[in-house]
């Protein structure tokens, strides 16, 4: 792709609703966490390929490994405060105007924070972000498909009460092959009772009936990943008649075998049939990625026009979490500098 094509990408107003906190801490701030916190580095100290997947990658599992490596330095709440703003600094620097960062506030857990601390910390620093870089930031707090009903309960409960504080849905994510949505409708069921927004992780390791059970029986607003609903028409059709946004991140779906080949990948099946498609990063580091190389790598391989990412931006406005009464400046926002821009 030419230069020129990918200025143009560039500057495009982004919107990226899919975007794992712990999957996208930079090398660099792990390696000065880890002198801070006296924990020693591997004597290789080749950081980033313990935290980024490379191209062996065989599936979901083995991409989720490289988290492990991280998560020991993110247990002090002046670590989660600094993640959280550099993640703002990432999206600002890729033209985002508008992100949620999500996270599980219990693998945070080990060192002594609480889940609410957590949630507080990663509040903080998202907020500091969106001072400096006028970046809008708000977090999804994940539930872990392995854990029990209690730790998750205790998730939520205290989501609940930040909600509207900086916290703007929940979220299930994990092992989805080994941990189907079925195992969590009643702590969803407790979600909604509390009045939280979801969105599920689904139709990315399992099939297309993960997410028919997301939506109809855990209440999701919004699917993550979803792509394994590709050719199945009961799924479709209720992903297009419920009008399911679906978070689509493309890389990260190919890297994890979700899709076999950029050949394969059906996002622009999903647009023709009528479905709500976003895109978005997933992790940054982990994937090795960024939304402007998302464009990119869509426009090279799946024959999208820019007029179908103008499509994908203003859908992501549309279906963030963001509370009412800024959601409306968004979009506003967006639909302005993308005219601007002749899309």
């Amino acid at each position: 792709m030419d230069d020129k094509r990918v200025e143009q990408l560039k500057r495009l107003p982004k919107i990226d609703l899919h975007l794992h906190l712990d999957g996208s801490v930079k090398p660099e701030t792990i390696r000065e966490l880890a002198h801070q916190q006296g924990k020693p580095l591997p004597a290789d100290s080749h950081l980033l390929s313990r935290m980024q997947i490379d191209e062996d990658c065989t599936n979901l599992r083995e991409y989720l490994s490289k988290f492990d490596f991280v998560l020991r330095f993110l247990q002090t709440g002046e670590a989660l405060e600094r993640v959280a703003f550099e993640v703002v600094e990432q999206a600002a620097n890729q033209g985002c105007i508008y992100i949620e960062a999500r996270y599980a506030p219990i693998l945070h857990t080990l060192e002594g924070l609480s889940v609410e601390d957590a949630i507080r910390h990663v509040r903080d620093g998202l907020r500091r972000g969106e001072r400096q870089y006028g970046v809008i930031a708000r977090a999804i707090v994940i539930c872990m498909r392995h854990d029990s009903y209690e730790r998750n309960e205790a998730v939520i409960t205290a989501a609940a009460s930040h909600y509207g504080d900086g916290v703007v849905a929940v979220d299930l994510a994990g092992d989805e092959a080994g941990f189907p949505p079925q195992l969590h409708r009643s702590i969803f069921e407790l979600a909604r009772r509390l009045g939280l927004p979801v969105t599920i992780h689904a139709g990315e390791a399992g099939g297309a009936e993960n997410v028919i059970e997301a939506i109809t029986s855990l209440g999701a607003a919004r699917i993550g990943h979803g792509v394994q609903i590709d050719g199945h028409h009961e799924a479709m059709e209720l992903v297009r008649s419920t009008r399911t946004p679906l978070e689509l991140c493309p890389i990260s779906n190919v890297q994890t075998k979700a899709v076999n080949s950029w050949e394969a990948y059906p996002l622009k099946r999903f647009l023709d049939f009528g479905i709500t498609a976003t895109v978005n990063t997933d992790n940054l580091t982990v994937s090795g990625t960024s939304i402007t190389l998302e464009y990119v790598m869509l426009l090279q391989h799946c024959g999208l026009t820019l007029g179908d990412i103008g499509k994908l931006i203003r859908n992501g406005a549309e279906a963030s979490f963001l509370e009412e009464s800024l959601k409306s400046g968004l979009i506003d926002t967006i639909n302005r500098q993308l005219a601007e821009q002749g899309l």
